[in-house]
């Protein structure tokens, strides 16, 4: 089985992005499932039930999310209205939405998506590795292949999660930074890892915004209005090849282009 996992989708030239390249990058990997952080896909920063459906109807089966969910409060009731945008599950138990998901794929075999949070330079939530354990010990036997987004700022911790849930899921790919590492690689177990996808979006900006914005931000340490890039858009993300017993095979990392 084949799954394709979109890097962070930042904003229009995001969502255009996927519009444009995901049917072509399905037909080309042969792709049974699709997961894609959207985080930032309105404006650049939260989603919205429009954009979320908007990416739904486009193919990706599932949306995880970050510490950016919580942008646009309309999101709130539809998190509790859906198990197709997650969010991360180490939040408190009170707190709308849900953590993980069990969709089917096109081929027909159940898979398991976990969201999970870092804390490392952001917010201390509840311990992302003892809620995996959670997580884990909550599905079914039969479901083998378990995919878990590690939404974190720190690549120390994002390896960390690799190496502590390596031959228990099929994949642990890094999201938030926005910047796709070259360290692709399989851990022992078959467990696919990297410590970032990477970003859907403009690629000549600063993780996705006005490199002018930003770099103002940095000289004059005043505070900037935010606004997203438009050049050189690329999808990038992983393709990752998974048995029928939930190892992974090989992880492919992407940049795809969008040719204007």
């Amino acid at each position: 089985m084949n799954v394709l996992f979109i890097g962070d989708i930042v904003g229009a030239p995001g969502r255009r992005a996927v519009e444009e390249l995901l049917p072509r990058a399905v037909d080309r990997f042969l792709i049974d499932l699709v997961v894609a952080n959207g985080e930032n896909a309105a404006g650049g920063l939260g989603i919205t039930p429009m954009v979320a459906d908007q990416l739904l109807s486009q193919e990706i089966d599932v949306l995880t999310s970050g510490n950016h969910i919580w942008k646009h409060k309309e999101i709130l009731p539809y998190l509790e209205q859906t198990d197709r945008l997650l969010r991360p599950a180490n939040y408190p138990p009170q707190t709308p939405g849900r953590g993980f998901t069990i969709v089917k794929t096109a081929a027909g075999e159940a898979a398991a998506i976990i969201n999970l949070e870092g804390r490392v330079f952001m917010s201390p939530l509840e311990c992302p590795f003892r809620t995996a354990d959670q997580v884990l010990g909550s599905l079914p036997p039969e479901v083998k292949i378990i995919i878990v987004d590690m939404h974190a700022e720190a690549t120390s911790e994002k390896q960390a999660m690799g190496w502590y849930l390596a031959g228990r899921v099929s994949a642990v790919v890094g999201t938030h930074t926005h910047v796709q590492t070259a360290d692709e690689r399989l851990l022992p177990g078959g467990t696919g890892y990297i410590s970032d996808a990477g970003m859907t979006g403009p690629v000549d900006s600063v993780i996705g915004m006005k490199r002018e914005i930003i770099l103002e931000r940095f000289l004059s340490q005043l505070p900037q209005p935010f606004k997203v890039a438009t050049q050189n858009i690329q999808l990038q993300g992983v393709v990752l090849k998974i048995d029928a017993q939930g190892h992974c095979q090989e992880l492919i990392r992407i940049q795809l282009p969008l040719k204007t």
